[in-house]
């Protein structure tokens, strides 16, 4: 009977003395942490006292887990941008220093996903498993990690590859006017990266969802999310997501581009993003300047354009080719905005509402258009038409103008305006229809050569496709120098101009002597 009290004397004193060895190990740690206040709260942003510690572009937590940046730092207080929503948030709640600067996931996990500026998946498939984490704000490569641009990007769209040539690692700007297929050339030049052993992000700032929705089905159905990704930004999401959305796509992009990848980025597009930190910069009181937007907005897009570049053999040789969008107000590119951006890029493609409202679809204005890295990304076989083919048409639109007062015109005259005329036919092309290499060389040949001169223009349509379907026959060993070789032989021109010359023979109407008279 006495035996059961002394077990149970022995379990509490066996319970204590561990209580007692554990309480004489444990050593309490203080971890000092910096908590503020909010003072007011506005759209998108929120004034914060309390964090004197607090460093520029950093990450503070606020009640339900949303997430802001430090953007002005004031003696008395601090301007936070806002990364979620705040309808929730008052003056008095308790803010919190993370001590970090906003990152996003990049490399492999995300490819093939659809994700917000934080890493959030808007796919449905779960979250991005996985991955390195990088700042959002990163600094430009250096000049001496730098190396020139020499290899093409082909966007499968003939007037772009013929007369506009993009690099990789350039910096080319797409603008117009509203609704003039401004993000159907940029959805065409990813499509067309299909087996080219390029990388594409695709960044959508401020967009309507249902113009998101359309460009990512078209992705989808063509087979492109599998080298792809889409960042986004809606027109209803805070402003500070639609702020720091293109700098997280590009530090994706850099992620594939510092492993000796080549990437194309997409921005679609910046004046959203202008305007969004316009919006931000006048609730934080930051004095405005030109048109309202902040001094700085030249600094806020160079510094995210000048990451794209083509990096030298020693790192990796990886290159990021950026195509960043800007929407123009009654063909205004004198405007602030795009003057900037004009300044800051590597040219510029312009496409003319006068045009699209023709159906010279794609309405790219080739006069005011232009590649400043030009033929030193481009394959010598385009180089060895482009230059006259370019002087033909210029040619033609100043003749055209002319002829519509109704001039008498001589027949040299004539001939030009009619050549122009089959030239611009040529350069229509359709939406989601990439034309290949040897096609759009096989169709350049025959317009310098005035093959398609003496064929009526309601039947160049079929005739320049029954062309792009005989470019097949082109000996391999020809198409393989037209990539390669630095100079177009004689040779290699007069054998595509013989498959060119045998296809159009059933749609001319006359002997190409008698076009040619």
């Amino acid at each position: 009977m006495n035996r059961e009290p002394e077990s149970l004397k022995k379990v509490f004193d066996d319970a204590f003395s561990a209580i007692s060895q554990a309480r004489e190990a444990f050593t309490p740690q203080l971890t000092p942490r910096e908590v503020g206040t909010i003072t007011s709260v506005a759209t998108g942003i929120v004034k914060v006292s309390g964090l004197p510690g607090v460093g520029f572009d950093e990450l503070v937590r606020f009640p339900g887990d949303v997430l802001g940046i430090a953007f002005n730092l004031d003696a008395d207080e601090i301007g936070v941008v806002l990364l979620g929503e705040y309808w929730h948030l008052h003056a008095g709640d308790e803010v919190w220093r993370t001590g970090r600067v906003m990152d996003v996931v990049v490399g492999d996990a995300v490819l093939g996903r659809i994700i917000d500026p934080l890493g959030r998946p808007l796919d449905g498939k779960g979250p991005v498993a996985g991955g390195q984490r990088l700042p959002v704000e990163r600094a430009a490569p250096h000049i001496m990690d730098r190396a020139p641009v020499t290899v093409p990007l082909q966007t499968g769209i003939k007037v772009i590859d013929a007369l506009v040539p993009i690099g990789r690692g350039q910096r080319e700007l797409i603008l117009g006017d509203r609704q003039t297929g401004k993000t159907a050339i940029a959805i065409d030049t990813i499509l067309n990266q299909r087996g080219q052993n390029v990388l594409c992000i695709y960044c959508a700032i401020g967009q309507r969802a249902s113009s998101v929705a359309k460009a990512v089905a078209t992705l989808q159905e063509k087979g492109a999310m599998d080298y792809t990704v889409v960042l986004v930004t809606e027109g209803n999401d805070p402003p500070g997501l639609a702020y720091i959305a293109p700098y997280a796509a590009t530090s994706i992009a850099e992620s594939f581009m510092e492993a000796g990848r080549d990437v194309l980025i997409v921005y679609d597009d910046l004046t959203h993003h202008a305007r969004a930190y316009r919006e931000l910069s006048l609730l934080l009181r930051r004095p405005p300047g030109r048109e309202a937007f902040p001094g700085d907005i030249f600094y806020i897009h160079s510094r995210l354009l000048e990451r794209a570049t083509h990096l030298r053999k020693g790192l990796g040789g990886g290159s990021l080719t950026a195509l960043p969008i800007i929407e123009t107000e009654a063909q205004d590119i004198s405007a602030y905005i795009p003057t900037n951006l004009i300044s800051i890029t590597d040219g510029q493609i312009y496409l003319s509402p006068s045009l699209f409202e023709l159906g010279v679809l794609p309405a790219v204005d080739v006069g005011k258009s232009v590649s400043r890295v030009g033929g030193k990304a481009q394959r010598t076989a385009y180089r060895a038409v482009a230059g006259d083919l370019k002087l033909a048409y210029a040619q033609f639109e100043e003749l055209e103008t002319f002829a519509r007062f109704g001039a008498r015109l001589d027949e040299n005259t004539r001939r030009i305006i009619e050549h122009g005329r089959r030239i611009r036919a040529c350069l229509k092309q359709s939406e989601f229809v990439a034309v290949s290499v040897p096609a759009q060389i096989a169709v350049l040949l025959a317009l310098t050569a005035r093959l398609f001169d003496s064929i009526m223009l309601d039947q160049m349509t079929v005739a320049e496709h029954a062309l792009h379907e005989a470019a097949v026959d082109i000996p391999p060993e020809v198409c393989k120098r037209l990539d390669t070789a630095d100079k177009m032989s004689d040779e290699d021109r007069n054998i595509i101009i013989q498959i060119a010359r045998q296809t159009l023979a059933p749609f001319q109407t006359q002997s190409e002597a008698e076009a040619l008279s």
